[in-house]
């Protein structure tokens, strides 16, 4: 992992909340830094999911559904049961203090990156450090540069770069962890429905549908051979595993705090009348 050097390569392709990235480099981003506010991670406001690695499924399943998704079975925390929902963040106060912020959030504005041209002999196969240059509290004269007055990382770059660097091996575990799952045949599709209720708790309506998503199916595991459960106890597997299907009860969580928001935001026009 490196710093780029002037010119900048650019980049391609697409990665969640990077609307400008830019390899990092002290020719162009010399006199940058970032400054850090409350409300740092109020880019994921609209963000209803998130990216998982297997290491965090623990924590996050204290605050949130911890599923898997699309063709690749990516896991993922739920933030909110609606497109562009983030029911644990708002624009003014950034992530409540009390929810688990994932590691994908946390990184930003750094990003590990490939250029689009062939980098020298040297670095090839590298990734290269990025920032989003879109990041509002990115500018100069900032509370923590990326460079110091010799041109050289600072340390909270390489902090940064560290954390990256961390994350991009965690993801390895976490598609190893994928790949595992997927070999014992764990996986099926799962959905989870609400069903609206009268005061006295009587069904009120039909089930609804709020989300289809892959899940382990504790049946399966618990057929496995006793061998194979001790390996996956030893690994640490059985623990994630466990951890995922505990945290299938926070789309309670969930739905209570969507009715919470729906009705604060009901009540909010009345006020102002």
């Amino acid at each position: 992992m490196a710093t780029a050097q002037a010119p900048n390569p650019q980049l391609s392709g697409q990665v969640m909340f990077y609307r400008q990235p830019e390899l990092l480099s002290k020719e162009m981003h010399g006199k940058l830094g970032v400054n850090v506010a409350p409300t740092r991670f109020a880019y994921a406001v609209n963000a209803h999911v998130s990216p998982l690695t297997v290491q965090e499924f623990a924590p996050a399943s204290t605050c949130y559904p911890v599923i898997f998704v699309g063709q690749d079975y990516n896991p993922v925390a739920v933030f909110g049961l609606l497109e562009n929902q983030n029911l644990f963040a708002t624009a003014e106060n950034g992530f409540d203090a009390d929810a688990y912020v994932p590691a994908f959030i946390r990184r930003y504005p750094f990003v590990l990156a490939q250029p689009d041209a062939p980098l020298p002999e040297d670095q090839a196969g590298r990734l290269l450090v990025a920032i989003d240059r879109g990041y509002e509290y990115i500018g100069e004269n900032a509370a923590y540069p990326f460079f110091d007055e010799k041109g050289e990382p600072t340390q909270y770059t390489q902090n940064c770069m560290q954390f990256c660097n961390d994350f991009e091996s965690q993801a390895r575990t976490t598609r190893q962890f994928v790949e595992l799952m997927k070999e014992l045949d764990l996986f099926d599709q799962r959905t989870t429905t609400y069903t609206p209720q009268n005061q006295d708790g009587t069904p009120a309506g039909e089930p609804q549908k709020l989300a289809e998503y892959f899940g382990i199916n504790e049946d399966k595991l618990k057929q496995l051979p006793k061998d194979k459960l001790a390996e996956l106890a030893a690994n640490g597997a059985l623990q994630q595993i466990y951890a995922h299907l505990n945290s299938l009860y926070c789309w309670d969580r969930l739905m209570s705090r969507h009715f919470a928001r729906q009705a604060a935001e009901q009540a909010q026009p009345a006020a102002n009348t």
